[in-house]
């Protein structure tokens, strides 16, 4: 970890804030009220749960918004920025409990820092800034940072052990929230479908979709005594 926490999420919190911006401009915010309601319950209870796996997490300063567009993506920002493409919802005809284990995956990103090692890694590997003085320092350095935040949400994939951690902990937050750990097993069924056999993008690294139900499915048979349980 080249970068402390709160390096990470306050990039994280400029390039959210400039997301949403755009799209409040473009009219593509928050259109739905519905919708947003919705989100916003689901997630409101995952966040309770979130203190299973960090003490600070509850207190995170969580933002939820929808996007209109009809790209199937949603994303958990270091430091609780959430984001939710109507397209997700609309075209996979989204359960309570699929929204709940798609948002308790996402959220498990942001729980883990796997943004802040992979922004790390990205450091490290391209050699962008020296390491020292010029990683704490602001300026260019912030602007490089931010644009990396960005690249690791919306564009460079997560590794095999990022996503399949984030699965497992996905699962066992949207039981906790009482949410039925199986949605995680037919939401992925879900976008298996409509991917023609290969997840939508955001999830494209995802293990084989037999693979995957599998551990999903053991996961969930495992956390059933779990469900309500914060």
């Amino acid at each position: 970890m080249l970068l402390s926490s709160a390096q990470v999420d306050g990039a994280a919190a400029q390039q959210y804030a400039a997301l949403v911006e755009r799209a409040r401009e473009k009219g593509a915010l928050n259109g739905d009220a519905a919708l947003v309601a919705r989100v916003r319950r689901i997630a409101g209870r995952l966040i309770p749960p979130t203190r299973r796996f960090r003490d600070d997490a509850p207190a995170w300063r969580w933002e939820v918004n929808v996007f209109t567009s009809s790209q199937l993506n949603a994303f958990c920002m270091p430091g609780g920025k959430i984001g939710v493409y109507s397209g997700l919802v609309e075209k996979l005809e989204l359960t309570d409990d699929e929204l709940a284990a798609i948002l308790g995956h996402e959220v498990a990103h942001a729980l883990r820092e796997h943004g802040r090692e992979r922004v790390s890694q990205q450091l490290a590997t391209n050699a962008a800034i020296a390491i020292g003085a010029a990683v704490l320092g602001v300026g260019q350095t912030g602007a490089s940072l931010g644009g990396l935040v960005a690249d690791v949400t919306f564009t460079l994939p997560n590794s095999r052990l990022h996503e399949t951690e984030a699965d497992r902990i996905g699962v066992e937050l949207a039981a906790r929230a009482g949410y039925d750990p199986e949605g995680a097993v037919s939401v992925w069924r879900k976008m298996a479908r409509v991917g023609g056999g290969s997840p939508p993008a955001f999830l494209s690294t995802h293990p084989s979709t037999e693979q995957r139900i599998r551990d999903l499915e053991m996961y969930a048979e495992r956390v059933r005594p779990l469900v309500g349980q914060r």
